[in-house]
């Protein structure tokens, strides 16, 4: 018999921790947070977490009012006051994960952020930390000494979501750079599972130097499909674009971006004319609460609450999460 998981949500991430603690059928738990003059904080709990398994939900995108630094300070502070109550072990649920973008070395000196991350992690004994289609897999599985990662894949989700959209017509998945790969062809399979017929692939060459965006190369069938271009987040719109254009131009139908983070503004190039014909995205991140209405109509929203619930609960009883999600 397992304890019941104490889950808590900080600012920001309340409506996604609420979310998930009703797919497990329990009350999310109540904590404190103060601020201080200087920009200073306190965050506590308010329920007692002794000897118990405790998950904290804080998703961390910059946004108005709350950098990814204040969020990742806040909940490195408030895993650490988890430890010293004497919980029995802690785990991080971040469905976006700060600074895992910069993941290597581009540059001579460059940082390894996403390493520097995983440390800060494991200096307040964070026990595991549970994210969603983070930027390169690899890289933060290795960044982990003594926390144990777990990465969530949304491609199954995301197929499931799209399949009565596709029963007709040619379908192709594009990957908008190489790094994005491997989740393309994941997705892709995912897709001819679902849909029972066979799907086209594409990539487009992209590179990026000091922000600056280049690479022209599109490779892959596209002609005549519906092609969606998959990555694991939005944020300037560009690369998407890019993409799209790309798509149209070897002659897909119809372009569909999806991602797993809407990292996107409300005047992104995604709602210009060279964007895709309609965006799926999860609510991992909030929209833009200043989208205008025809943006908003592109965009479709699935819901990670209770897939995230159902990889809470595995862990709580110590069944296998690889269950739940796809693989190679």
């Amino acid at each position: 018999m397992h304890d019941a998981p104490v889950i808590f949500a900080l600012n920001g991430s309340r409506e996604l921790g609420k979310s998930i603690a009703i797919d497990l059928g329990i009350a999310l738990s109540e904590h404190e947070e103060r601020d201080f003059e200087h920009g200073e904080h306190k965050t506590r709990p308010l329920t007692e977490v002794g000897n118990r398994d405790v998950y904290v939900v804080h998703s961390l995108q910059g946004e108005e009012g709350a950098s990814a630094n204040d969020k990742l300070v806040r909940l490195l502070f408030f895993i650490g006051a988890l430890k010293d109550a004497g919980a029995r072990r802690v785990t991080a649920i971040t469905p976006y994960l700060a600074y895992s973008r910069k993941d290597r070395r581009t540059k001579p000196r460059d940082p390894v952020n996403s390493r520097y991350t995983a440390c800060l992690f494991e200096a307040v004994q964070t026990d595991r930390l549970v994210t969603i289609e983070v930027h390169n897999i690899s890289a933060f599985e290795n960044a982990f000494r003594t926390c144990r990662p777990e990465h969530v894949s949304l491609v199954r989700l995301f197929a499931e979501a799209l399949v009565s959209d596709l029963s007709e017509g040619a379908v192709s998945v594009v990957s908008p750079d190489a790094g994005g790969n491997k989740r393309a062809e994941l997705f892709r399979h995912e897709l001819e599972r679902s849909l029972g017929q066979p799907v086209g692939k594409a990539i487009m060459d992209k590179h990026r130097s000091a922000g600056v965006v280049s690479g022209e190369t599109f490779a892959g069938g596209v002609a005549g499909s519906t092609s969606i271009i998959l990555d694991d987040l939005i944020s300037s719109g560009g690369t998407i674009v890019r993409a799209c254009k790309a798509a149209r131009e070897a002659g897909a139908t119809s372009v569909i971006a999806v991602a797993a983070h809407a990292m996107f503004d409300a005047d992104s190039l995604l709602f210009g004319p060279d964007g895709p014909d309609q965006i799926v995205v999860s609510d991992t991140v909030s929209l833009p609460v200043d989208l205008p209405p025809a943006a908003r109509e592109k965009i479709g929203v699935i819901e990670v609450g209770p897939l995230i619930a159902a990889v809470v609960a595995r862990l709580n009883s110590g069944e296998p999460v690889s269950e739940l999600l796809p693989y190679d």
